[in-house]
Formats: structure tokens, sequence, C-alpha cells
């Protein structure tokens, strides 16, 4: 399976971490040096820690589940968009919304709130509001759709949340904590690992380091929805190969069935089932 190499990693820039006086400690072994006053980052061990959490991806993305991607830092929102739309995943790049795993079926509510108002705007019951109700209604879609458009899919609590600077989404890491759920985080040297189920270290403020980390992640992904789709195929073909079977040998048994009667000298019936 291809992976992010390291000269891919040290070109995007995933070595640069924080000033060493704003280091958490907890980072010490992922550090592998510090040069003129900024830590470095060990990418040895980022690639070992990227091939672990997209090997543990695929597996996700295999068994048919969701992973939320989230990242609210301007400079790494599109990134995230894009790769999300690019693997059928939901992502969250405006606020996060408090209370979205906690209280999931709150958050549910207002996306079929969404979906309620586009219907009514669809079949002209709308057509007899003012101007100013009108704007009313169209301006809280419009939030709506800002701020959960992304997740709109996202019909049951995802198996697993990938996060982008676990320092600034610190309120999405302690839901997934606290649920259960999972966390694969880019993390720098000035943030805590501690509640990061799959760290990976590295730059989590430069576009590119964050995009060649998300490309590898992503790849895995797709590649375990490709493998579910084949082997769905495959069973399916299977199914139907073992349906044809038991066509083909219905009158091989009715024959067998005639024949025994035919030599006890009893009548035979069709076979009503079949």
């Amino acid at each position: 399976m291809a992976r992010t190499n390291f000269d891919q990693l040290l070109q995007a820039g995933c070595h640069f971490g924080h000033l060493k006086r704003k280091w958490n400690p907890a980072m010490a072994p992922y550090i592998y040096t510090e040069r003129n006053g900024i830590h470095i980052i060990d990418l040895h061990k980022t690639v070992a820690k990227i091939d672990e959490a997209a090997d543990a991806l695929k597996q996700i993305a295999k068994s048919g589940k969701k992973v939320l991607f989230v990242a609210t830092k301007k400079q790494t929102k599109e990134i995230i968009a894009e790769k999300a739309q690019s693997v059928g995943m939901p992502y969250v790049i405006e606020r996060w919304p408090g209370g979205m795993l906690t209280n999931f079926p709150t958050i549910r509510k207002a996306v079929k709130k969404m979906a309620n108002i586009d219907k009514l705007m669809q079949d002209g019951t709308y057509s007899n509001l003012s101007k100013r109700e009108l704007l009313q209604v169209t301006r809280q879609r419009a939030k709506l759709e800002k701020n959960l458009g992304s997740i709109a899919d996202l019909t049951r609590l995802p198996s697993a949340l990938f996060v982008v600077d676990v320092m600034k989404e610190q309120i999405a890491v302690k839901e997934a904590n606290r649920l259960g759920i999972p966390v694969f985080g880019i993390v720098d040297t000035n943030s805590d690992p501690k509640n990061i189920d799959f760290v990976i270290p590295a730059n989590d403020d430069a576009k590119d380091s964050v995009e060649a980390i998300l490309t590898a992640c992503c790849n895995a992904i797709n590649e375990g929805v490709e493998e579910r789709k084949v082997e769905k195929a495959d069973e399916k073909a299977a199914d139907a190969q073992v349906e044809a079977e038991a066509e083909e040998a219905k009158p091989k048994r009715q024959a067998r069935k005639t024949r025994k009667a035919a030599e006890e000298g009893t009548p035979v019936a069709e076979e009503a089932a079949e």
C-alpha cells in the first residue's frame, strides 16, 4: 500500500514544530532536535505513525463506517473539505457545534430542520410568506447549511474522529473521549497527545504538511471503500451462483423422487414449494 514517504514529508515541512518555549513535554518522544529555538519533529516516527493510522482508517472504511474530519483553522479548512469529500466522509470546518457527539440527537434535529425547509420551499408552502419572512427563513437555512451541511449524511455517530490541531479542537476530542470514539490527530509539539488514540506528530499549521498527511490517510480510506465494494460484489456473485445451482438441482431431485416412488409403487406429488 503506497504511503507518504520521508522525503515528501520533509518537502512539506512536516518536521517544523513550535518554539521550544511553547513545547509540551509529553511530545518529547517525537522530537528529534532543536534548531534556532524551534523543535524539529522526528519524521521517521511520523512516517510510522501515518502508516499505523492509515491502516486503522482503511479497516474502518472497509467495514462501511464513517470517519468525521475536524479542522476549523483557516489555513486547513479547504484541504479538509476537499479530502473528506473525495472519500465521501463527513467533516466540520466551521465552529464545532457543542454537543455534536454527546448530544447527537439534537444535532440530527437541526439537520432535519434544514431538509424540511428545503421541502417546504419546493412544494410552494412558503410562497405566501412576506418578503421579510422569506428572508428570515432563507437566512436560517444558510446558517444551518454553513454549520451542518457537511454532516447532513451522518445519520449515526461516527466510528472515528480525525482532528487537525488537537489543541484547538479540544472540545471535539473531549466529546469523542467521553463516548469512546477513537481519535486520530495531527499533533504538534505544543499539544498534549495523551487523549489521542492515533498520534501523528507533525506540523499542524502549514497547509502543505496537513495536505501530505491527509492525502496518505484518505488514500487508505479510499482503498478500504474499494475493497468493501469488491467484497460485496463477490458476495452477490456467490449468492447468485448458489441460487443458480439450487435451481439446476431441482429437476434432478424431482427425478430421484419419481424414480424412488416408482420403485415403491406409490404416487408422487409435485413439490409444491418448488
